[in-house]
């Protein structure tokens, strides 16, 4: 999961691609960077930690150019290492800046393909940089004496005809413009919008269309799968072109659960209105194996799940109150590093309000549960506040299998779910009932808001995984990487390199 923006405009970019990186921090807290373009040069700042963290005054001024991409990125493959930090740059053809956020499944073969017959290199472990360097390539191969969006096309259609798994993305070239294309299956999001100016029309490309509202854009569409656009800076016109015959849309189905802002609109789906029937469908369930419950407050763990414990609550018909205050100033707990890391993030990130559960039935509401400590910790605090009784409801189903479209889900047996009962679970976190969203039910939430999409990427609760099938030889790899002992030690590793 990271965040990506792009702006071809009349004038300077980098404030405007600063503050939609802000905008975007919630799709990455690890690394943020920024690209620009001016005079046929690339300016380049980027550095592991917040958005606000890595740019200062003389960093921002160095930006020059009306031309500019940014990226905010939590690690999922490759290292936390700055060295990965985006966006890459490869300087042939033409110098290529480019930020990506998904996961090629098949990396490690292209990696072997781009030195072994395309003779290009490749300095970090980061599949990013394999994409980069595939588009290079396949520009690279053309007979091209002006370089137009044909040619661009040409390019990203070799791509897709190379590139498996999940990717959005956005890419510049100095003197010519602004490149986003999005992965045949449509897994990561990635919108456009544009504003008129007295000196001519500006173009914007993000991950989420609420980063193209707060910037003053008008919403235009979202890239659809196997498409690819252009806004070539020379003449101020957006080229649009479906680059792909073997598109079939199939949207992940977490990021309504977990990882898009609900201001956004995906897929001309809203997000907040797709988690107020997550809730509406919870509550229905609550009711058919409760109907004589004796909940009396229902609190919603900060911030993700508070739309649909909102609706639970007026099903249910019982109070809706805020029982734990958020620390403003932590993580999202999900992507941090290692088990002990994250329990000890969770007591200083909540603080619970005692007199909201002293002597009563709660019913606590989250999102998901995947690796179990924060509810864990949770019901705890709970308890110590005073709570009679303390049930749990996820908006979504158990979270049982790995991502491997872009989401640092981590290695199957860390996923508390993963070979355990509800009731196993129940017992595991410590909560007296715990009730699950069923998937029919999630799918459905994000469907009634846009029927025509069919088929959504939902691998981490189904264990199917809508690229094709997945060789056990890569979910090992993959388990291998993401466990939280390699992690640590690989973090650790890249920091002294780094230092």
């Amino acid at each position: 999961m990271c965040g990506i923006v792009g702006i071809a405009g009349t004038e300077s970019v980098n404030t405007r691609i600063y503050d939609s990186l802000t905008v975007l921090q919630h799709r990455g807290q690890d690394a943020a960077g920024i690209a620009t373009t001016e005079g046929g040069r690339i300016f380049l700042r980027k550095e592991n930690g917040l958005v606000k963290d890595v740019f200062r005054t003389r960093h921002m001024r160095e930006l020059a150019g009306n031309l500019g991409i940014g990226h905010v990125r939590y690690p999922t493959a490759g290292t936390a290492s700055a060295h990965e930090a985006q966006p890459l740059y490869v300087n042939s053809p033409y110098g290529i800046a480019l930020g990506h956020n998904g996961n090629l499944t098949n990396a490690a073969k292209l990696k072997a393909e781009l030195f072994e017959q395309d003779r290009r290199h490749l300095n970090t472990r980061s599949d990013s940089e394999v994409l980069l360097n595939v588009f290079a390539h396949e520009l690279a191969k053309q007979n091209i004496e002006r370089l137009d969006a044909s040619h661009i096309f040409n390019a990203i259609a070799a791509l897709h005809q190379r590139c498996d798994g999940a990717y959005a993305t956005v890419a510049m070239i100095p003197g010519f413009g602004l490149i986003a294309f999005r992965g045949e299956h449509g897994i990561r999001p990635l919108c456009y919008g544009y504003r008129e100016t007295p000196e001519g029309r500006e173009f914007m490309v993000a991950s989420e269309s609420v980063a193209i509202q707060a910037s003053g854009f008008t919403f235009s569409a979202d890239v659809r799968p196997g498409e690819a656009v252009v806004f070539d800076v020379r003449d101020r016109v957006l080229h649009t072109r479906q680059v792909s015959a073997r598109a079939q849309h199939s949207p992940c189905l977490f990021e309504f659960v977990y990882l898009a802002r609900p201001d956004s609109i995906m897929d001309g789906i809203s997000v907040y209105k797709s988690r107020l029937r997550m809730g509406d469908a919870l509550a229905r369930k609550i009711l058919k194996l409760r109907p004589q419950h004796k909940i009396d407050v229902v609190i919603p763990v900060p911030d993700t799940s508070r739309t649909a414990a909102l609706q639970v609550a007026y099903h249910l018909g019982v109070k809706l109150r805020e029982g734990f205050i958020k620390n403003r100033y932590i993580g999202r707990t999900f992507i941090m590093p290692g088990q002990a890391v994250r329990k000890k993030s969770v007591r200083q990130k909540l603080n619970p309000i005692s007199l909201e559960f002293r002597d009563k039935h709660v019913l606590l509401v989250d999102d998901s549960i995947v690796r179990g400590t924060t509810c864990s910790e949770i019901i705890r605090m709970a308890r110590d506040a005073g709570a009679e009784t303390v049930s749990f409801a996820s908006a979504a189903p158990p979270v049982r299998y790995p991502n491997v479209y872009g989401i640092d889900m981590p290695a199957a047996k860390e996923l508390i779910a993963h070979d355990r009962t509800v009731e196993e679970i129940q017992d595991a976190i410590g909560a007296d009932w715990l009730i699950y969203q069923d998937l029919e039910d999630l799918v459905a939430a994000a469907r009634d808001g846009n029927p025509d999409i069919t088929v959504y990427e939902d691998s981490v609760f189904s264990g199917r995984y809508v690229t094709g099938d997945l060789s056990d030889g890569y979910l090992q790899s993959l388990e291998a990487s993401r466990n939280d002992a390699t992690k640590t030690h690989r973090d650790a590793v890249h920091l002294e390199e780094d230092a």
